[in-house]
């Protein structure tokens, strides 16, 4: 081919852009060639006299020079780095801070016509995010727990690439570390006086806790045994109980003693008298005297029984001369009592009588 002056020219090669990574941004297409070749993880767009995009898919496709333009989209997972960049942390602590981003094409249209070199306005994004969120965090909280950065950066990285059809998968902090050395001198005084601070509340929780237990275990002892003063309450409040039984014990059984004397007197009433007649008060009296009499014996007999006795007193104050007899005159005495009419009486209150 001849310029106008004569010269031989040489043929034009068509330059095909090619969004996919940095290092290879453009790729040379020799100028007759009628095809082109999307790789298999790439999409390809073709554009006809600069518009009507085409999808292409991997592999041969149809290309005039001249005519058509294609562009690659990456469509595998990439990453960038972000190389160390100086910041500040919430508690004013000047750092130096480096990461990696990791994204991936969703929609290589976008991707292609909605922004010039998403590549690097992915960078861009990611470095102006990181350098925002160091600043929300302290020193500590970076050292201390990093996967909380990193959710907040992809959730912010995220949101803003994602209007371009790339989607950011996550971010890793690789390098974090003070700006200088005596920044880093600074932080080793306050950390070593951190971790001191931290142990003396240690210390003292552990002599609070020592404290508790043996407050506690005195609680359990006393609780578990009674102190003297408590002892002596208990033995009150047992002796009070057991006063107060007894009491209603003899209540009791005097009411029964009662009741039952009562049945005796009128059991021996209705012995003395008259047939199918109601006993009178003359005849309770009688009655009343002779049970009396018969119990009076009935002492009398216990006494006689006991050891070391042979006599017994009768207590009569007209027959002082008289009250001394032997054991062998209460049979007599007995014979005596049933010529007045009183055998009947001792037969119906108490068999024992005759054994006098």
């Amino acid at each position: 081919m001849l310029s106008r002056n004569g010269a031989r020219r040489l043929p034009i090669a068509r330059s095909v852009p090619v969004l996919s990574r940095l290092r290879a941004s453009h790729v040379p297409i020799p100028s007759r060639t009628l095809f082109t070749i999307v790789e298999q993880g790439y999409e390809g767009w073709r554009l006809t006299l600069g518009s009507g995009p085409e999808k292409i898919e991997p592999g041969l496709s149809f290309a005039v020079p001249f005519l058509h333009t294609v562009y690659r989209i990456n469509m595998r997972e990439q990453s960038v780095h972000i190389k160390e960049l100086s910041g500040f942390t919430s508690d004013n602590v000047p750092v130096v801070i480096s990461g990696s981003l990791f994204f991936r094409v969703k929609d290589s249209y976008h991707a292609c016509f909605s922004v010039d070199n998403f590549e690097q306005n992915v960078t861009n994004i990611g470095t102006s995010a990181m350098r925002s969120v160091i600043g929300h965090f302290t020193y500590d909280e970076v050292i201390g727990d990093r996967n909380k950065i990193n959710l907040k950066l992809h959730d912010i990285i995220g949101t803003s690439i994602q209007k371009w059809g790339v989607d950011c998968t996550r971010f890793e902090i690789q390098n974090f570390k003070p700006h200088n050395r005596d920044v880093e001198k600074q932080l080793e005084l306050q950390m070593a006086a951190e971790r001191d601070r931290r142990k003396q509340i240690l210390d003292t929780q552990a002599l609070i806790n020592v404290a508790e237990g043996h407050k506690q275990r005195t609680i359990l002892e006393s609780e578990g045994g009674e102190s003297p003063l408590q002892s002596r309450l208990n033995d009150a409040a047992a002796q009070k109980r057991k006063l107060i039984v007894e009491s209603e014990g003899m209540l009791e059984a005097a009411k029964n003693q009662g009741e039952a004397l009562a049945r005796q007197v009128d059991i021996l009433a209705r012995a003395l008298a008259a047939p199918s007649t109601s006993p009178t008060p003359s005849d309770r009296t009688k009655a009343l005297d002779a049970l009396l009499e018969l119990r009076r014996l009935e002492q009398l007999n216990a006494i006689a029984h006991g050891s070391g006795n042979s006599t017994y007193f009768f207590g009569n104050a007209k027959g002082t001369g008289r009250d001394a007899y032997e054991v062998d005159n209460v049979e007599r005495w007995k014979s005596a009592m049933s010529q007045s009419g009183t055998q009947v009486l001792a037969t119906a209150i108490s068999p024992n009588a005759g054994a006098i």
